[in-house]
């Protein structure tokens, strides 16, 4: 048996991760993600797929982000029929962002015709929300630690991640005609000190190893992020202002969420109202009161009605009818609304109406991307433009560090240095040309790793008769 692998995505970028792995008489994918970013990788989403998609037999996927998911409508719309298998959170955020998704692609083709910028007369969204929803029989949840066959000669097994709820390390072992090898996928890797998840599980051996360098030429400063935090929203509350977080909704307003709580009943910020504005996060939220092993919080969550995700000052936000009636909201409070990186979503009406106060905060939790209305705020833009018309910025803006939910360099080696063997290769993947090539420098020189880079389309053999 020769074992082959294609790189459909997740390389050279950070974003449309797909592994395409052939055995030959069997073909399966490692994550199938959607392209986001720039235009010249958002266009791919529309090339023909490599192999008919009927004749692939199976999905394997890490996490739901959508750059690791966002594509499965689209390949089950062209015929792929076969299982997705996932974790049991995974399988349940995926349904929350894959129908999102689908929304969004169907305003986006609509904006366009509207407008009249595609080069298309009848512009077609990717895919639809009915089509997002098509894919929900097709997965396939699994339990952690838990080994299970994909085909007489493939066993998979998920291991913690970290990251976001769900996310997970896969280890396959494919059985030979001779002997068994061990391929690893990282998927994305959490933090080692995450209050809320657990930390990376430590995988000893790997024949082939595919890790992620998102953050792969840089550290995080050794910053106490819940501090910071109070210290931001103290400092706009004596002002006599009003908070607004803008954030993901899926791991950053959890982690928010935490924090938040912690602050309060340490005293360290006034007892103020909390609104989460933002269906998709209240739904996201409402999993890790359903999937309690897999996160640290079990305990916590057992104290009924005076905990992280339920308390007095905690209102939950579901129509726009509420969120709008925050617009006219004075005095100190606390709105927690996506998107995080203010390009779109609920926040941005609460950026309309209360950017133009000096007395109001606009806490951003994230890494804010080039490009993005958020990045430009940080970066002291003194006007905005939201709804077409500019909105001066007299709130005063803040940037927590130490919030991100990827492992940084030194994590990443951390990790690495888990295994007990050097794998045979180890491939660099979901990360930018700079970080890619930092972190497999660094693997090379201080662990003698056989490091590769692959580049979009190409293809690798792994291993000949086995």
């Amino acid at each position: 048996m020769d074992v082959t692998v294609k790189f459909l995505g997740g390389a050279g970028a950070v974003t449309g991760s797909k592994y395409l792995i052939d055995l030959g008489e069997f073909e399966f994918l490692v994550d199938c993600g959607l392209y986001q970013g720039p235009r010249f990788l958002r266009e791919r989403n529309w090339d023909k797929f490599p192999m008919p998609p009927m004749e692939m037999e199976a999905i394997i996927l890490t996490h739901a982000h959508l750059d690791h998911i966002g594509y499965l409508p689209k390949l089950v719309k062209q015929g792929f029929s076969g299982p997705i298998y996932c974790t049991e959170a995974t399988a349940e955020l995926a349904k929350i962002l894959l129908l999102d998704s689908g929304k969004l692609q169907e305003e986006e083709a609509e904006y366009a015709k509207k407008k009249g910028y595609s080069k298309h007369t009848d512009p077609q969204p990717l895919y639809t929300q009915d089509d997002a929803e098509a894919v929900f029989p097709q997965l396939v949840p699994q339990d952690f630690e838990r080994p299970f066959k994909i085909n007489k000669n493939v066993t998979v097994t998920y291991y913690h991640a970290g990251h976001i709820l769900g996310a997970s390390i896969v280890k396959i072992i494919i059985k030979g005609e001779t002997q068994e090898k061990k391929l690893v996928f990282s998927g994305d890797l959490g933090r080692y000190h995450d209050p809320i998840l657990y930390p990376p599980t430590r995988i000893p051996k790997a024949d082939v190893l595919w890790i992620e360098s998102t953050y792969g030429d840089r550290v995080s400063p050794p910053v106490r992020a819940e501090d910071e935090l109070g210290r931001a929203i103290r400092d706009t509350f004596d002002r006599g202002g009003l908070v607004i977080i803008p954030a993901f909704a899926v791991g950053r307003t959890q982690l928010v969420m935490y924090y938040l709580f912690q602050l309060m009943e340490k005293g360290k910020i006034p007892k103020v109202p909390i609104f989460l504005d933002s269906p998709m996060a209240i739904n996201a939220t409402k999993l890790y009161l359903d999937f309690k092993n897999d996160h640290q919080l079990a305990a916590v969550l057992e104290e009924e009605n005076n905990h992280p995700f339920d308390h007095s000052q905690l209102h939950y936000f579901q129509k726009q009818e509420q969120s709008r009636s925050l617009n006219e909201f004075r005095g100190n409070a606390i709105i927690i609304s996506a998107s995080g990186m203010a390009t779109g979503g609920r926040v941005l009406h609460h950026l309309f109406h209360h950017l133009p106060s000096e007395k109001n905060g606009v806490i951003f939790v994230g890494y804010q991307a080039e490009g993005t209305r958020g990045r430009r705020l940080v970066e002291g833009e003194p006007e905005t433009s939201i709804y077409g018309r500019s909105v001066p910025v007299k709130a005063k803006i803040y940037q927590i560090e130490g919030l991100s939910a990827h492992a940084d360099q030194s994590e990443l080696m951390d990790w690495a240095e888990g295994f007990t063997d050097r794998p045979k290769f180890t491939f660099i993947i979901h990360g930018e040309e700079k970080s890619a090539t930092v972190l497999g420098r660094k693997l090379k020189d201080e662990l003698g790793w056989n490091t590769i880079i692959p580049q979009y389309l190409e293809s690798f053999m792994l291993f000949e008769n086995i």
